[in-house]
């Protein structure tokens, strides 16, 4: 069976990856502009937001709903033992590599859940379950696993699983 991992964001245990991966334009959700890549600037020394508590009154609708389910948190303390971007700035493109693929990895793991609800086929249940086994490995992600992941035809295999659903729902 596979190990489905805490989808819930634990910001405390993340080294605000959302908050310098994730590129932000002006407008209803964000009140600047900020490439991804780049910290944001409202951060503050111990990777917290100036703003926190009033986001949304400060013009950043889009940082209240912004939901990574869990990604950030699994990145920074699993892969990268609790280490950040500001403490050694030599990881952070490792870091947002692996950030982007564990969000591949969460958002496939919710789908994937979600259609376990469905009353699918036994061949459709059996591949439903190949496919999680593949998003959620027992023995967890490593950087060079995750990495490996994103390659495989694991994320095609899904993109071409979900449209078989639409009988089902």
């Amino acid at each position: 069976m596979a190990h489905i991992p805490d989808m819930t964001s634990d910001c405390a245990n993340c080294a605000a990856l959302c908050c310098i991966a994730l590129a932000f334009d002006a407008g209803e959700d964000f009140a600047i502009d900020k490439p991804a890549g780049l910290p944001c600037p409202n951060l503050d020394g111990g990777l917290g937001c100036k703003h926190y508590g009033h986001l949304e009154a400060e013009g950043f609708k889009g940082c209240v709903i912004y939901e990574c389910r869990g990604a950030g948190q699994r990145v920074t303390q699993e892969l990268f033992e609790g280490d950040t971007w500001a403490n050694t700035p030599a990881i952070t493109a490792p870091m947002l590599d692996a950030f982007a693929a564990m969000r591949r990895v969460h958002d496939g793991i919710e789908l994937l859940l979600v259609a376990e609800r469905l009353d699918l086929p036994d061949s459709y249940e059996a591949e439903r379950e190949a496919l999680l086994e593949a998003y959620a490995p027992d023995d967890g992600w490593t950087e060079d696993s995750l990495a490996a992941f994103v390659k495989s035809d694991a994320p095609q295999r899904l993109a071409t699983f979900l449209p078989k659903l639409r009988d089902f729902v």
